[in-house]
Order: C-alpha cells, then sequence, then structure tokens
C-alpha cells in the first residue's frame, strides 16, 4: 500500500507531493476526508505512538493551552481525530514503513527510501 495523508492548503505538503513521483500513491485530503479511527490505529501500528503523529505545530495546540498540559497517548489520539490541524503532515506509507511530517531528516529518508525502492 502507498498512501499519503497531507492537506491541499498547507504549502509544505504541496512542496513535498511535488518532489516525489505520486505514481501509484493514493492521497487522502484530511480536511475533506478526515481520517477514520482504523487509519490512525494503522498509523500508530506503524510509527509506535499517537504522540509521534501529533503536531505542536497546529494553532490550535497554542489556542488550548496543550503545551502547558499533561497529555496522555489517549489525549493525542483524541485531539488528532477531533482536529485534522493536529495531524503532523504530511504522513507518507509505503507498504510498512511511514513517514511523519516535513522535518529535513524525514525528507531525507523519504527520498532515500524511494530511490532504493525503485
Amino acid at each position: 500500500m502507498k498512501k499519503i495523508y497531507h492537506l491541499k492548503t498547507c504549502d509544505t505538503s504541496r512542496r513535498i507531493l511535488k518532489s516525489i513521483n505520486l505514481d501509484g500513491f493514493e492521497l487522502q485530503e484530511i480536511k475533506t476526508s478526515p481520517i477514520t479511527v482504523a487509519q490512525l490505529e494503522e498509523m500508530v501500528n506503524l510509527s509506535g505512538s499517537y504522540e509521534s503523529l501529533f503536531s505542536r505545530r497546529a494553532k490550535k495546540y497554542k489556542q488550548m493551552d496543550l503545551k502547558n498540559q499533561t497529555l496522555s497517548e489517549t489525549d493525542y489520539r483524541q485531539l488528532i481525530l477531533d482536529e485534522y490541524t493536529f495531524l503532523k503532515r504530511p504522513v507518507i506509507i509505503i507498504d510498512e514503513t511511514i513517514f511523519i511530517g516535513n522535518s529535513k531528516k524525514t525528507l531525507e529518508n523519504l527520498h532515500e527510501f524511494l530511490a532504493v525502492s525503485k
């Protein structure tokens, strides 16, 4: 399976999508087609935690004063399901490998993976 969870209004996500060959990928725009519980569970099985999928850059993170709260895995799960902006983007799944977010290291690993798997 090759799938990308993204936000079409996010410039960074658009830039990343332009940098890879999208042939064979299923794209899911998370604002218009929210992630399901099953999809989130699949991501967690690959990533190891809800926290790894959680974006602290979301505007609502500051608005809800979440940085001053101790959040559990259950809290991260519910926040991601309740508000699409809390999912770190993009999330790219290629078979059993997951790439989360847009850090330089993540993107380098993604491009190396794609080059090797050609």
